[in-house]
């Protein structure tokens, strides 16, 4: 993938996943109005719990086929075999449905309060997002990035109708807004026939190679390496939330802990594009070109964050708080200088996603994972040690610290 179609690859995307974050932050403002603050705050948990564990156990799979498609097409292999990923994620999902299963009692009352319908949410939607996961590092692997765009933009869309229905008046209740997250994942789907006319042939399902000189068990080392990551990643994004939900008095807390993280989510929403297309660009270079090519391509896109980042800080500083009040309806004071810190440390987290991808296509992800987990338990150290008061000054003073200290690892050869 020469270096102008990444470039036209990562700008589709954007666009699609930018209006993605959009969306995202759109069914949590209009969420938190049409339902109590107890109930957003289950969808707030609901959320965060269902993407450490999608995250976890699929996003693996997602990289692995983006990479070993790229590779394979960058050495001009045109026989893709599809039977390692397909038995690690129908494995990862069969080990998901048991758990959930066997802890349903536990994961309805003490997680959801005892809701049975965002019990059922939280277990279906995870096994149609295995599907989603899939399809994604299928497109991202043939650099069918438009398609990708619009996936991800048919789920946005898909969860937000739910909310907008109760908020019109169609509709009613917490169970409603709740099934948009069940059924958006499946809705997405509506573009993989569109995908598929379009395939490199052919597929070869029983070949034990992924990519040239790479096994099956080569490629569930990589599969496994990267699921530690995204835990990692998930337990930066959201550790702050379910430990403040343990130790804090106020019910209401950890809705607005998870409120100020969506500001870094949208934005990792967002580079999500760049990333994606990042690694089958690496992973094509790694094969075929040179050290500078691949150096420069991580340059350019670090470049493009800090300015990103400053200008989020900025604004942050500027008018965070009057926005964060006024978007969610609640009555609380939002710090001004916690914001822009949480922008900052936003930043940091997509360098250092940046410097992943890197290291994948280098195939380096069993020591990069090691990084990611130290820098993980840092974290949730910092949360329950009540070093600063407060709870949510707590979690953006270490959510920024902890990215720091994260890029810096990641950053050396």
């Amino acid at each position: 993938m020469s270096g102008s179609s990444y470039g036209r690859g990562a700008r589709i995307l954007s666009i699609g996943i930018a209006a993605t974050g959009l969306f995202t932050f759109a069914y949590f403002a209009v969420a938190s109005h049409v339902v109590g603050e107890v109930e957003a705050k289950r969808l707030d948990v609901l959320w965060s719990v269902m993407f450490v564990v999608i995250s976890v156990i699929y996003r693996p799979i997602e990289q692995l086929l983006s990479r070993t498609l790229a590779r394979n097409r960058a050495l001009g292999i045109r026989r893709h075999a599809l039977r390692t990923p397909l038995l690690l994620q129908g494995a990862f999902a069969a080990v998901f449905v048991t758990i959930a299963l066997a802890l349903h009692d536990v994961i309805q009352n003490d997680l959801f309060g005892g809701s049975a319908t965002l019990y059922w949410v939280f277990t279906l939607g995870t096994l149609f997002y295995a599907a989603s996961y899939f399809a994604r590092g299928w497109l991202a692997g043939h650099q069918q990035f438009g398609l990708y765009g619009g996936l991800v933009l048919m789920e946005s869309i898909s969860r937000f109708l739910f909310p907008l229905a109760v908020a019109v008046g169609i509709a009613s209740g917490e169970d409603v807004v709740a099934l948009g997250i069940a059924a958006a994942p499946a809705l997405s789907l509506i573009v993989v026939p569109t995908a598929w006319k379009r395939r490199d042939p052919p597929i070869d399902l029983e070949s034990e190679e992924v990519a040239e000189g790479i096994t099956a068990t080569e490629s569930t080392t990589f599969a496994l390496a990267v699921a530690v990551i995204m835990l990692a990643e998930q337990t930066l994004l959201n550790a702050a939330v379910l430990t403040t939900d343990i130790t804090s008095s106020d019910a209401a807390l950890a809705g607005i802990v998870f409120n100020v993280f969506l500001i870094t989510r949208a934005p990792l929403q967002l580079f999500q594009a760049v990333q994606t297309s990042l690694l089958p660009h690496l992973s094509g270079l790694e094969a075929t070109a040179g050290h500078d090519a691949f150096a420069r391509a991580v340059r350019i896109t670090v470049l493009a964050i800090a300015a990103f980042a400053g200008a989020v800080a900025i604004g942050l500083l500027a008018i965070g708080p009057w926005v964060m009040s006024h978007v969610f309806g609640q009555d609380y004071d939002y710090g001004r200088v916690g914001l822009a810190l949480l922008g900052i440390g936003m930043g940091f987290h997509l360098m250092a996603g940046t410097f992943n991808q890197a290291k994948l296509a280098k195939g380096e992800a069993v020591p990069t994972c090691g990084k990611w987990i130290a820098v993980a338990v840092l974290f949730v150290v910092w949360m329950l040690v009540p070093v600063v008061d407060g709870e949510l000054l707590r979690a953006e003073i270490g959510y920024a610290a902890a990215t720091a200290i994260l890029a810096a690892l990641l950053v050396r050869q």
